[in-house]
Formats: structure tokens, C-alpha cells, sequence
């Protein structure tokens, strides 16, 4: 959708991904809890049994099964609506101005910028339109200056997700780890309604593509495209440990992008 401002201004719709964050999916992604849960028992069913055995270790495919319960499905969707509206509580919120009129909303892309499905990547967060608005901007480090993307995280309706490039300053990098690490130990959000046990959005992604694959090459290529980096040692841990890590504490690489990221971050093998 577009519109046309002036001669050399389109306004244009656009979807925007928020980086750094992972909210739990909702319907759209697997279907209804009684259409997604029979994928995650079937991905249980080859993960317990021989179907993955010498593709993936043992401690992988326990820690997956272990977290695909019967009502795996109908929690994590549930978590998924519940993000959504906690993410448009927020909105209102805080682009709620005084008289009535609402905010902008600054969007700041970052790293890849547009994905393969066409979203732009960036953190966004409230636009103070000054002083003169009547709105001036807050003091740098004031919390109404944070990102959405990370209030997502410390509130517990999103899991951490940094992806490099797309990541934060180092300050930002700091506030998003120690707000998924009060947010995780604390049991907040999603944790606190559905149980720590809740499969992660990108966990609950990767069993439906180990259950819906023709062959267990095809689901271990299609689930595990990313290599973890375990933040807290800055050690590449790999596409299938990522479960040793704390999930405040995983960072994660394309194949491609892994060299050039083990040089700028400093990364160890």
C-alpha cells in the first residue's frame, strides 16, 4: 500500500520486523492448537524414536521432546495472542500523549535491513517531537527512550533473539541481556501464564519443520540454519547446542555471516 505525498515523496506501508525479539507464534504460523498439536507430536515421535537418531544427538532431541507436552501447542499459541496484546498495551500507551493526540513512531533499521520476506528490520520505539511540540525527548537513559523490542523482552511476552548483524550498541546489547535475564529468572510474562517449559517461538518453529519434512536431512536443514553464540563466554556453540546455553544468553549467525561475526564480535570456536 502507497500513497503519494509529492513528486519525490511516496508514503509507503510497510511491515516492519522487530529485532532482537521473539514472541510465540500464533495460529497463522501452524495452525489451530488442533492442527499444529498432532505436527508437534509427531516431531516428539521422531525425535523419541529412530527417526532423527544419528542425525541429531541425543541431548538435542530429549531437550525438544521433553518440552512438547500434550497442550504444547494450545499454550504456546495462547502465549501468541497474549504477546500481541501486551505489544498493543504498550502502543497505547506510550504514544499516548496528554491532550488526547498520539506519538509517532521512530523506526531505526539495522544490519540486513529488508528480510526475504520483504520486512524491514529495525528497533522501534516512541518520537518525541521536541520542545517546541510540547514533547521534548527524555534524557538518554531515561526508560521512556527504550525500544519496544526491548520491553518486549523484559516484560516476558518476547524471548531474546539478537541476530547478527542486525544487533544493538554495546549499552543496548547490555540492556537487552540483562532485561531477558530478569525477565527469564523472574519468570515474567509468558513464563509466568504458561510455564517455563513453553516452547521458545524459534523452538516451536523448528519442531514443526523436523515434523513436516520428507526426510530427516531435509527437517535438520530446514530447522537448524543459524549457529548459537553463547553471549555470557562468547563461544560459538553451534547449530545444535544451542539448548546448553540459557536462552538470555543465545546469540545467533547464518552460515554465511559466521567469519565475518567471529571477527567483529571476537568470537571463540
Amino acid at each position: 500500500m502507497y500513497r503519494v505525498s509529492d513528486g519525490d515523496t511516496p508514503v509507503v506501508e510497510q511491515p516492519v520486523r522487530m529485532v532482537s525479539c521473539d514472541t510465540p507464534e500464533k495460529a497463522g504460523y501452524a495452525g489451530k492448537p488442533e492442527t499444529s498439536q498432532p505436527k508437534l507430536e509427531k516431531c516428539r515421535q521422531r525425535l523419541v524414536g529412530e527417526y532423527y537418531n544419528g542425525h541429531l544427538a541425543a541431548g538435542l532431541r530429549d531437550y525438544l521432546a521433553s518440552r512438547i507436552t500434550p497442550d504444547a501447542a494450545q499454550r504456546h499459541i495462547g502465549a501468541g495472542y497474549d504477546a500481541s496484546r501486551e505489544f498493543e498495551r504498550m502502543l497505547e500507551e506510550r504514544l499516548a500523549l496528554p491532550d488526547g493526540k498520539r506519538r509517532k513512531t521512530a523506526v531505526i533499521p539495522t544490519g540486513e535491513i529488508i528480510d526475504r520476506y520483504g520486512r524491514m528490520l529495525a528497533y522501534i520505539s516512541p518520537w518525541f517531537a521536541g520542545e517546541k511540540e510540547g514533547d521534548p525527548l527524555p534524557p538518554k537513559d531515561d526508560p521512556r527512550r527504550k525500544t519496544f523490542n526491548l520491553e518486549m523482552v523484559e516484560t516476558g511476552w518476547a524471548a531474546s533473539f539478537p541476530i547478527y548483524p542486525s544487533l544493538p550498541g554495546n549499552d543496548d546489547m547490555n540492556r537487552l541481556i540483562a532485561g531477558a535475564e530478569d525477565a527469564w529468572n523472574g519468570k515474567k510474562g509468558m513464563w509466568a501464564q504458561y510455564g517455563k517449559d513453553l516452547l521458545l517461538a524459534y523452538e516451536y518453529r523448528m519442531c514443526i519443520k523436523l515434523a513436516n519434512a520428507a526426510s530427516p536431512e531435509e527437517g535438520v536443514k530446514e530447522a537448524f540454519q543459524r549457529h548459537c553464540v553463547d553471549l555470557a563466554a562468547l563461544k560459538i556453540v553451534g547449530k545444535y547446542d544451542f539448548y546448553k546455553v540459557p536462552p538470555p544468553y543465545r546469540l545467533w549467525v547464518w552460515e554465511g555471516d559466521l567469519e565475518k561475526a567471529r571477527a567483529d564480535l571476537g568470537l571463540t570456536a
